[in-house]
């Protein structure tokens, strides 16, 4: 146990933590040369096409040092935000963390809220200096930031550079140094916290483990303490490049266990691995069941491929199991799934992946965010869809999910970025300055308002250069209403949503403008209502496309030309009852751009 080191890299989103990985597997001979490649541990295509990390991966390195061998785990960890319960187990799993800073771009919102749940956990933190040889990289001004964050000395931070290598062969040493070795009990009962787990189509579902106390054997019978389910290990190991089974992992270790599990929702991340014949007295703190966050609809494009959807998504959840879906039709989209997401960007990443992946063209509804409806006989109902609120009348008062946001800019762009968060009813909590030019502002907003396109915006004011990250907070009482979009008179329920009493007349005249412009003219005219309950708050109409049937009339009465007219009206009429409006799919995505 003395010669292993457990270890994550925490960071912000591109500041080169799939590089640098990339250096220590290379430095440790843990990947040869002719297997290496750029960000060795992203396999996804999509995950390499964006230079983000959706799913952390682990992996064992050996290492010589003063002629002794030491075994180092490093549990990779995603750097988005939606991932961060993932973060948080990963962290817990480890104890240490190096916490990488771009001498370019300095510190940002991320890295300081990962650095507090690796505080959180006690663990080592060594500080990075990485892409030192960018020629605008600023290292001494950085230096200064991470000292001020950390309060470490200056000494201790270490200057590096994943690109070319620089420096690498220093953190391996510090790795062994500063990192202290895990401590427990081998002869105590197993007890194991799940960090992760993948699916393979062959073997099932492999999860991750790292042991605090106690060993695991292949043969024994497992189970898993919070969901109370029993399995064989039918085969245990460590993780290098490729899974190595053995035959016993002991304490301290980082390892997978296959035990022939198909469904992905039995195993949770965070849950506790003990054994059947001597299991452990309590389960490893800090177990939670991933909570959904952003909810939208998904439809197929063709109502017929419905069945293929389905299938899709259940194959889509073995690798994710923090997808939540159950089927839901809709009047104006037929039938699909409504989707309980962790935040955007994972819903935009399950949209890609459906549409690669499987080949499945979808129509995405508007996200939105579940709400708590208490009515006055006292039932209280959650409502993750504008269609499940219940009648007005019966409400007493509805709570909405608010997030402690952390913003990281320029001190230019203090103005235009609180004037966005308060748009989007923030309350300033704090205002720190951490340089001369870089402020980090604390607001308490409201889930709702932030999923509609405030991230998009928050770049554009401030030029790419401010930095997001949230948590949740609870929720709050907010003065709600449900607003309506009628097409020819008919609510289209896909297009409704809940919004703040005090936004609702802005939103549906913008929303009623914008769907004139998007739904194409047909022969009958087509009005256009924002509606909130029975009251209309704003129109639009379409005119008609009007096809001039008094051109072949010329000459003689005025009469004739007034008969021809009057049956042209009688037909609209009859086709204004029984004509049908297609909505095409930009008009359902106009409303995230309303502000554009």
């Amino acid at each position: 146990m003395k010669k292993i080191r457990n270890f994550c890299i925490i960071a912000h989103i591109d500041h080169g933590k799939s590089t640098l990985a990339d250096r220590l597997l290379e430095y440790t001979n843990t990947v040869s040369k002719r297997d290496m490649q750029a960000q060795v541990l992203d396999d996804m295509d999509l995950e390499k096409e964006r230079g983000i990390t959706i799913k952390s991966h682990a992996i064992q390195m050996d290492y010589v040092y003063k002629g002794e061998k030491y075994i180092l785990n490093l549990i990779d960890t995603p750097g988005h935000v939606d991932f961060s319960y993932e973060v948080s187990r990963s962290i817990a799993a480890c104890e240490g963390a190096l916490l990488i800073v771009d001498a370019a771009q300095g510190i940002q919102a991320q890295t300081i809220s990962n650095l507090y749940l690796a505080l959180e956990h006690n663990l080592k933190i060594i500080p990075i200096l990485n892409k030192i040889d960018l020629p605008s990289a600023e290292p001494e001004m950085v230096k200064d930031q991470i000292v001020d964050l950390l309060g470490c000395d200056r000494e201790e931070i270490m200057a590096a550079s994943g690109k070319t290598g620089l420096g690498v062969h220093e953190i391996l040493e510090e790795i062994v140094n500063r990192i202290p070795a895990p401590s427990g009990e081998e002869n105590a009962p197993l007890q194991a916290l799940i960090f992760d787990s993948v699916f393979n189509s062959f073997r099932g579902i492999i999860a991750y483990f790292r042991i605090y106390n106690g060993s695991i054997k292949k043969g024994d019978r497992v189970k898993f303490f919070n969901t109370g389910m029993e399995y064989n290990a039918d085969e245990i190991g460590v993780l290098r490049l490729k899974p190595e089974p053995r035959d016993i992992v002991k304490t301290g270790d980082v390892g997978y266990i296959i035990s022939g599990i198909k469904e992905a929702k039995e195993v949770k991340v965070g849950d506790t691995l003990t054994t059947v014949a001597n299991p452990c007295p309590e389960g490893i703190h800090g177990f939670e069941e991933v909570k959904p966050m952003v909810f939208a609809g998904i439809y197929p494009v063709d109502t017929e491929d419905f069945e293929e959807l389905r299938y899709s998504m259940e194959k889509l959840q073995l690798n994710d199991a923090s997808l939540t879906w159950e089927p839901e039709s809709s009047l104006a989209l037929g039938f699909g799934f409504r989707c309980g997401f962790l935040g955007m960007l994972h819903m935009e990443i399950v949209q890609e992946r459906l549409e690669r992946e499987f080949n499945m063209t979808v129509i995405t509804t508007v996200p939105n965010v579940s709400y708590i409806a208490y009515q006055t006989n006292g039932d209280v109902v959650t409502v993750n869809n504008p269609s499940d609120l219940p009648d007005p009348a019966r409400i007493n008062y509805i709570e909405e999910p608010y997030i402690k946001a952390n913003i990281i800019t320029k001190s230019d762009f203090i103005g235009p970025v609180m004037s966005l968060c308060i748009e989007k009813r923030g309350i300033i909590v704090t205002q720190n300055y951490l340089t001369a030019d870089r402020v980090e502002l604390v607001f308490e907003l409201p889930l709702g308002e932030v999923v509609f396109d405030f991230f998009d915006r928050l770049k554009s004011i401030s030029k790419g250069y401010a930095s997001f990250d949230y948590h949740p907070i609870g929720m709050r009482e907010a003065d709600l209403v449900k607003l309506d979009i009628l097409l020819k008179s008919e609510p289209v329920d896909a297009l409704s949503c809940l919004i703040h009493r005090s936004n609702s007349y802005n939103f549906g005249k913008k929303i009623c403008e914008k769907l004139k412009e998007l739904i194409p003219k047909q022969q009958f005219e087509i009005p256009i209502q924002a509606a909130i309950g029975a009251k209309i708050i704003s129109r639009e109409t379409i005119s008609a496309i009007r096809k001039d049937v008094t051109a072949k009339c010329y000459g003689g009465d005025i009469s004739r030309k007034r008969k021809l007219l009057e049956k042209q009206k009688e037909g609209k009429k009859r086709m204004k009852s029984v004509g049908n409006v297609e909505i095409p799919q930009s008009a359902f995505m106009a409303v995230l751009k309303l502000n554009d």
